[in-house]
């Protein structure tokens, strides 16, 4: 792990942040795979329970807004639901924590301790993040009802301002995590060091979202597959297996992203902040 440039002693090209996070993620995935396969599972908490209340609601988006409209009324699902949020919030933060850990020192341990004290701070964060991202669809949320189309519209023209925070804020909680910072203060740290650099970011996480997507279909295709012939023909017992390993394959990527996420952090604090001079002085 030494032999990695981490925190990164210059100004990174695009290539070079993405080679850093494969890099970050190479050297680290195996001792952060705990973390994030308990994250993923309790990411999936509200879904367990709507199986086992016989709920078959499938899965996405589409999933999740016919599971929202047959639970209005049953809290259990919906504290299954924000409990969950905020636990796999706190396990990828310990992911986040243990790959920075690990990349600085070669050593690790006693991440989750330190942020289950901070979830105050995280639910926070969340929230205020969230709430800047969210507020610039309330317009199109006025036409829902009368006038879909026009929200619809209105909703895809709202998304370019909404996205220029969402990439202004998105070292936040890399800022929270490996930083220290508090919530106010995360929030103004991502928001002063992504300054000037929204269209780079764009294509980075733009470029990490298609390598992500690109596996994906890859491994979708093999789970298929593979679920087909252990499944011999039986749609719940495919259904089964293919959720199994997708919970599986989807929590080896947990630390890519975490990954990318550190090394877009490690290259604006050495553009913005100087890190690499800090670096400096203390090596001397």
């Amino acid at each position: 792990m030494s032999n990695i440039a981490y925190p990164p002693g210059r100004p990174l090209r695009v290539g070079e942040v993405l080679d850093l996070s494969f890099q970050v993620y190479r050297a680290t995935v195996i001792r952060c795979l705990v973390f994030a396969t308990t994250g993923m599972l309790a990411g999936q908490l509200p879904n367990i329970y709507n199986v086992v209340k016989g709920r078959n609601l499938g899965g996405g988006l589409v999933g999740f807004v016919v599971a929202s409209q047959k639970s209005q009324g049953d809290l259990l699902y919906w504290a299954l639901y924000l409990g969950g949020m905020v636990l796999s919030g706190i396990l990828y933060a310990a992911v986040l924590q243990r790959q920075d850990q690990l990349m600085r020192t070669g050593t690790a341990g006693g991440e989750l301790p330190q942020l289950l004290r901070r979830i105050p701070g995280f639910i926070g964060l969340v929230i205020m993040v969230s709430l800047s991202i969210a507020a610039w669809f309330i317009p199109a949320a006025a036409y829902a009802g009368s006038a879909p189309v026009t929200a619809v519209l209105a909703a895809l023209v709202l998304a370019i301002p909404a996205s220029y925070v969402a990439v202004r804020l998105c070292v936040a909680y890399i800022a929270f995590v490996v930083s220290g910072d508090g919530a106010t203060a995360a929030y103004s740290h991502s928001w002063r060091l992504t300054g000037g650099s929204v269209w780079r970011l764009s294509g980075i996480l733009t470029i990490g979202v298609l390598i992500l997507l690109a596996f994906w279909v890859v491994v979708g295709i093999i789970v298929g597959v593979f679920a087909s012939i252990i499944g011999h023909g039986d749609v719940a017992l495919i259904a089964a297996v293919s959720g199994v390993i997708s919970i599986v394959v989807a929590s080896a990527t947990v630390p890519f992203y975490t990954a990318m996420g550190l090394a877009i952090f490690g290259d604006l604090r050495v553009r913005k902040e100087g890190a690499d001079l800090e670096q400096r002085i203390a090596a001397a």
